[in-house]
């Protein structure tokens, strides 16, 4: 088998809000072909409106409820809906049920370099005052060549 890890051996990271952001699979595991990672939301939580130069990403909306906007569209996504973005389109989410489970693949692999870079491991001790600012998000976004157009919708 050419990589397994069980729940235990994944890597969380707090994330944007205090959601979390668990790493499936990453370049090492997928020798650079795809990334795969979960997110546990809450109501409200939402990234700054960007796009994405290098990979193509796709979500599923395992749990809950998000709106979507792809572009100057807004569309309404339910449990079990899936959204494919091609590179540079760009997007944004903002869940709108309490909480909210989505999967997120992307390819080619590395996304992961982002949410490593400016969320926290949660295996490690929280720092005080821990937030990913606007500038650290921006600094983690570039090393992935992703770019932020504008604050949250």
């Amino acid at each position: 088998m050419p990589y397994l890890a069980q729940p235990d051996q994944q890597q969380t990271l707090e994330w944007i809000g205090g959601g979390h952001f668990t790493v499936l699979l990453d370049s090492a595991a997928t020798e650079g072909q795809l990334s795969v990672g979960r997110f546990d939301l809450q109501k409200g939580e939402a990234p700054p409106i960007h796009l994405h130069t290098r990979e193509d990403e796709m979500f599923l909306l395992l749990k809950g409820e998000a709106l979507v906007w792809v572009g100057d569209e807004r569309h309404e996504l339910s449990e079990g809906g899936v959204v494919y973005l091609p590179r540079n389109i760009p997007h944004g989410y903002r869940i709108t049920s309490d909480r909210a489970d989505l999967l997120l693949m992307t390819t080619p692999a590395g996304i992961e370099e982002m949410f490593r870079h400016a969320g926290r491991d949660v295996t490690t001790p929280r720092p005080e005052g821990f937030e990913i600012t606007k500038d650290l998000l921006a600094e983690a976004a570039a090393l992935r060549g992703n770019v932020i157009l504008g604050p949250p919708r």
